[in-house]
């Protein structure tokens, strides 16, 4: 087993989705204790060269991380990149290198260079573009603002006094992964599923009936009875609209550019 660095980890009570003492999100429970890998999102170690010691797989998020030790005896967590080794130098500041690895401000990265852990507000840290294979790109800049491609397919203007790191996120294989077992999704503290036209009427809008029956409506419903298909997701009036160029399109709207 690796050298886990435990004052850089935190131990979280697994809730279970009982944090009311009442079941508020289903199919929760069980799973392995974890302890939480204190990631650097602010990566405000300015100007210091740090080399990758290794790379660790971290149980709360679907993307490794790589511990750094820098040059002033200090280690912390980041992001594991794509092409990321143990060796690897990174840097970041308006000094560092323009490099896989480096968290610089986006008006210092060039326009077309994949980039991920991306800030909305200056020295707030990185908050788009996490996940295990994701990475973004700056397709052109504009007076104070950077116009930025995410991979929901959505263009949104971000501040170039923000940072953000650059390069792929690692571990891209991720999607690719299948659960082989039952005991593999309850390691991770999923737990089953049950279909709703399975159950019992007063358990679910979609029950009861003879035999192999269909929902018995023109379209599904939350097991509260609330419709389910074309519910939006997101506030109308939220703060960040503004910053949005075009949105990202929708299951729906890609299968009608299929067709």
């Amino acid at each position: 087993m690796k050298n886990i660095k435990k004052n850089l980890t935190k131990s979280v009570k697994n809730k279970a989705g009982r944090s009311s003492g009442r079941v508020a999100v289903r199919h929760q429970g069980g799973g392995e204790k974890r302890r939480v890998r204190k990631i650097d999102w602010k990566r405000d170690k300015v100007n210091v060269p740090g080399k990758v010691e290794q790379i660790e797989y971290a149980p709360s998020r679907s993307a490794n991380v790589a511990l750094v030790l820098y040059e002033d005896g200090e280690r912390r967590y980041i992001l594991a990149t794509k092409g990321m080794k143990p060796g690897f130098s990174v840097m970041s500041g308006d000094k560092a290198p323009i490099k896989e690895g480096t968290a610089t401000t986006l008006d210092r990265i060039p326009v077309g260079m994949p980039i991920h852990s991306i800030e909305l507000k200056p020295g707030k840290g990185g908050q788009l573009v996490r996940g295990a294979g994701t990475m973004a790109t700056i397709t052109a800049k504009e007076g104070k603002m950077a116009h930025v491609r995410l991979p929901s397919g959505e263009l949104r203007k971000i501040l170039l006094s923000c940072r953000a790191t650059i390069g792929q996120v690692g571990n891209e294989t991720h999607g690719l992964e299948k659960m082989t077992k039952a005991g593999q999704k309850r390691h991770k503290g999923i737990r089953p599923t049950v279909r709703g036209v399975a159950q019992h009427p007063g358990s679910h809008p979609h029950g009861g009936g003879e035999g192999r029956s269909g929902i018995g409506m023109p379209s599904p419903k939350t097991p509260w009875g609330k419709k389910t298909l074309g519910k939006k997701t997101r506030k109308r009036k939220k703060y960040s609209n503004k910053n949005i160029i075009s949105r990202r399109k929708t299951k729906a709207q890609k299968k009608d550019k299929q067709k």
